[in-house]
């Protein structure tokens, strides 16, 4: 009887990823979607939200962390996962709600209201992204996030150029 064989999963990072790969079983490969999170951080500008995942208007974005970010709000939950390198996050509960809108919204200038606090990510953590609140982020080295979301004016759709072909 032949040894199982043994997996070993290998969790990527922006200096050391490989794209994998669809084996199409029936229909064309333009028909799927697939895309390598740490590829699109790496030729992404810094907090640019790319969309890599997409069902109804729910998205999942790859985000290059790098620097600091503008600050942002969300009238619904969000959330972030560090998926390399180290990530802090600062948060203040907003005086004046957002905009009933969809997705991410930019915060013109600097948040009214009270400071919360903030969270330190580490490779495979993850924040809520509390409606009502705004937030930024700060990486002192480039990495890497996934933000989950509703589809907004800040997410960047670039399926041509992120999908296999």
């Amino acid at each position: 009887m032949a040894e199982p064989q043994a997996y070993r999963t290998k969790f990527g990072s922006l200096s050391d990823y490989r794209k994998g790969s669809v084996e199409i079983i029936s229909g064309s490969p333009k028909h799927y979607v697939f895309s390598n999170l740490f590829e699109v951080a790496s030729k992404s500008r810094p907090y640019e939200k790319v969309v890599v995942g997409k069902n109804l208007e729910y998205v999942i974005e790859a985000i290059r962390a790098e620097g600091t970010s503008p600050w942002m709000t969300c009238a619904h939950d969000e959330f972030a996962v560090c998926m390399d390198g180290e990530v802090h996050i600062d948060f203040v509960k907003l005086d004046t709600a957002p905009a009933a809108r969809d997705g991410t919204q930019p915060v013109a200038g600097e948040p009214k209201g009270r400071k919360m606090g903030n969270v330190a990510l580490k490779r495979g953590h993850q924040a809520l992204l509390p409606a009502g609140s705004a937030y930024r982020f700060t990486a002192t080295r480039t990495g890497v996030l996934m933000q989950q979301t509703i589809l907004g004016e800040l997410s960047v759709q670039k399926w041509s150029d992120i999908c296999l072909k």
